[in-house]
């Protein structure tokens, strides 16, 4: 039941949201650095498992198609379940998956310990954004998915290159300990933090195969699933690439690569959550058409950089990110309104899936595209610059086509927490509010 403006953004109510969006932002921060710190530990990985390149790019893929196929399951069934609970059971499994990394003795474990935390971990993405879809009424969603997005920043600007310290200096499995106890804290405020969630529960839900049949069948669904394969093309077939070419194309030191990435992050920190509030005042297809553009010039620029001072390269790389980053905010935002509440979670497990899987042909492609000989530069990568700003250019008429397809947000009384809960954060200011 829908609940007066004003009680909406009562001073309580406001805290209640804060609490919410740093649990998520908290879980969000474990995930992406449990994915992205496994690429600066290939070298050791190799090294010390005595396995090929090959064998690592499995390591590395056997996330994202755990991720993908696990996605795809969920969104059959994931709706029957409150939302608070389907978080908590995603997270542990998450922390148990990352725990077994470390534990890994071997090649073959350390994939299996990773299928099993890309089959929790992909997910927690979507549950994340179905919670905010559940929690904030549409008005102040753009907000909360901008604070969410403030984990990859911190993740970048600390996360990763603190897991890497611990790598080089107590070796490979120290980081994924590290990540599975850093992540406990989380877990155990879940349920003080998190509403229940479970008003879609009971309702009609139709066979799970005729449930995944319609939420890929949904016009606008497969609109909202089409905006965001743009979005991964327009990504994917550059990052993984850039790395290398910032190092052999352009001159950078691997040490001033490091600052790259850190510059990128506290850019996009400093910018994700002003760009959430943007998307609430002005709306979320005006922000990301004034965004978008400004990612698809970089695109090209960076793709076609030359040997330049390396001020210029950090400030062209840290724009690109912040434009990245800043883009998907009113992008998520729009996605997780296209979708009636009570399909939500599904739909956007789903969209964790098409995310992970376009993710993938991203990167292939990309990779089919550029090559390099020993000691040479990287060919071919403004090609890639160019098709990726051409799904930008798509994603643009994309994000015009999609519809609102929302309910009335949860109530106040369902968010309520108990006392202890709302005491923890009553010295701060909201984070989320007008």
């Amino acid at each position: 039941m829908a609940v007066a403006g004003a009680e909406l953004n009562s001073p309580s109510n406001l805290r209640r949201e804060r609490l919410v969006v740093l649990i998520l932002a908290a879980v969000q921060f474990t995930t992406i650095v449990d994915f992205m710190i496994v690429m600066p530990l290939g070298p050791q990985l190799m090294r010390t498992l005595g396995i090929n390149p090959s064998q690592f790019g499995t390591i590395v893929s056997s996330y994202t198609f755990a991720a993908g196929a696990a996605g795809l399951v969920a969104s059959s069934i994931v709706d029957r379940f409150a939302r608070r609970t389907t978080f908590m059971v995603l997270n542990a499994g998450f922390l148990i998956g990352t725990l077994c990394c470390g534990l890994a003795p071997s090649y073959f474990w350390l994939v299996v310990a990773r299928i099993v935390t890309g089959a929790f971990g992909g997910i927690i993405g979507g549950m994340s954004m179905a919670i905010i879809g559940d929690v904030f009424p549409e008005e102040r969603r753009g907000r909360a998915t901008g604070s969410l997005m403030t984990g990859f920043a911190i993740a970048s600007v600390a996360g990763v290159p603190l897991g890497q310290y611990l790598g080089t200096e107590y070796g490979w499995h120290i980081p994924f300990f590290v990540l599975a106890a850093a992540g406990v804290p989380a877990l155990l405020l879940t349920p003080a933090a998190l509403p229940p969630l479970d008003a879609h529960v009971g309702k009609s839900h139709d066979h799970p195969l005729r449930s995944l049949a319609e939420t890929f069948t949904h016009s606008n669904h497969i609109r909202a699933f089409t905006l965001i394969v743009t979005l991964m093309i327009g990504s994917f077939t550059v990052f993984p690439y850039l790395s290398p070419y910032l190092v052999s194309n352009v001159g950078l030191s691997e040490k001033e690569l490091s600052l790259a990435y850190l510059a990128g992050g506290a850019l996009t920190l400093l910018t994700a959550p002003v760009v959430g509030r943007l998307a609430d005042r002005f709306g979320k297809l005006a922000v990301y058409r004034v965004i978008a553009p400004f990612s698809m010039v970089l695109l090209v620029v960076i793709t076609h950089l030359p040997r330049v001072p390396m001020i210029v390269a950090l400030a062209v790389f840290g724009g690109l990110m912040m434009c990245n980053v800043g883009r998907m905010i009113p992008a998520m935002a729009m996605v997780t309104s296209s979708v009636e509440p009570r399909r939500r979670g599904g739909f956007l497990s789903a969209n964790s899936s098409v995310q992970h899987v376009a993710s993938g042909i991203g990167a292939f492609l990309g990779g089919k595209i550029v090559s390099q000989n020993p000691g040479e530069p990287l060919q071919h990568f403004g090609t890639v610059g160019w098709i990726a700003a051409g799904a930008t250019l798509v994603s643009l008429w994309l994000a015009g086509r999609l519809r609102v397809a929302d309910g009335a947000p949860v109530s106040a009384e369902e968010i309520s927490l108990p006392a202890a809960a709302e005491a923890a954060v009553d010295a701060g200011e909201p984070m989320i509010g007008a």
